[in-house]
């Protein structure tokens, strides 16, 4: 764990100093707030919602004296963040905050004490900000009974809409029937699961990721994705829980991209074990969801193609720095202005119960 916390602390903090560095800079020059976008399908004006939003919140007080002080301190930037938003026509962000360094706690009074503050600031920010951000809880998966507890609390109590997890608990599968209460009470509150990766770390061995190009961003975290969503796959996860909904950050890693081999995996392997009860494809064309981190024409019309337009959403991992604005789904000739709306919003107010 302690790798994919220390490249997500490493990489926010440079990325949240350019970028309020930079609008910090043209608002003193312009001394007024960027226009708003306002994105439109065939001159009617459709509201954007964004899946893949980061964000941290501060926690020094309570964190203060145990080992993990040094996760408490935090700068959200909202305002920045904001303006970031309406340069590029996103009206609405489910933030989420991952790295789940809190997985390590071992108290189960500190662990539900660290995500009761996140999802208690964040409902704040919800309020204070009406109608740009939804919030998406955090849960101590370390303790699965605790974790269904915290996320009914964050739901009922706060308005959180979905929670997020990342792909491992300190190296386990969260296909395990350990994670069953979590799963059942995220499948029972009809509450979209947001599952984000950390480098792949829980099956790469140390040290395989040396070298160039930020491999265990580039090739780990669609690694991660891929082997979580395979094992709620062929664990049985999706038939356990029928009515269970889960997202996976960039695209679904390679999961669609090389899908047929997955189709046909328990039935060309003699030694595949397979617990699924259907057909792989099935789960990932009505329980697995993906977001649009594809960066290119076809990779989204592929990505549309395997899953299905009801099982795509847009996301942005913000505010990270990577290319994939709206006019990704705007500019594609394969979508119909209706399947386009899907992508951008109409799927996401779906599932997160958004109706205004």
């Amino acid at each position: 764990m302690s790798n994919r916390r220390d490249f997500f602390k490493k990489v926010a903090g440079a990325t949240a100093g350019a970028y309020v560095a930079g609008h910090g800079a043209s608002a003193l020059i312009a001394q007024a707030p960027p226009a708003r976008r306002q994105v439109s399908i065939a001159g009617r004006r459709i509201r954007t919602i964004d899946i893949h939003a980061h964000t941290e919140v501060p926690l020094l007080d309570v964190v203060k004296g145990t080992p993990f002080e040094s996760q408490g301190k935090a700068e959200p930037g909202l305002v920045e963040r904001i303006a970031d938003m309406d340069k590029n026509g996103l009206d609405t962000q489910a933030l989420s905050i991952n790295g789940f360094w809190w997985y390590e706690i071992k108290d189960r009074g500190l662990a539900r004490a660290v995500c009761n503050a996140q999802n208690e600031q964040m409902a704040g920010w919800v309020k204070k900000y009406p109608g740009r951000f939804f919030a998406m809880a955090s849960v101590p998966l370390q303790f699965p009974d605790l974790a269904a507890e915290v996320l009914q609390d964050a739901v009922t109590r706060l308005g959180a809409r979905g929670t997020t997890l990342g792909g491992h608990v300190n190296g386990e599968d969260l296909s395990l029937p350990k994670f069953d209460p979590f799963w059942g009470k995220a499948a029972e509150m009809n509450e979209l699961v947001f599952m984000h990766p950390g480098g792949a770390e829980n099956i790469i061995k140390e040290g395989a990721w040396r070298g160039r190009g930020a491999l265990g961003n580039i090739m780990g975290n669609p690694l991660e994705t891929t082997y979580f969503l395979s094992r709620l796959i062929f664990d049985g996860v999706f038939d356990r829980h029928p009515r269970l909904k889960v997202c996976g950050a960039h695209a679904g890693g390679y999961l669609p991209s090389y899908f047929q081999r997955t189709e046909v995996a328990c039935d060309v392997r003699g030694n595949a074990n397979c617990a699924n009860k259907k057909r792989p494809r099935e789960y990932l064309r009505s329980q697995i969801l993906v977001d649009t981190m594809v960066f290119s024409e076809e990779g989204l019309r592929h990505l549309v193609a395997e899953c299905g337009i009801s099982q795509v959403v847009y996301g942005t991992d913000n505010p990270f720095n990577w290319p994939v604005t709206v006019d990704l789904v705007l500019n594609a000739p394969f979508l119909s202005n209706a399947e386009k709306e899907q992508i951008l919003s109409g799927n996401l107010m779906k599932l997160l119960r958004i109706t205004s």
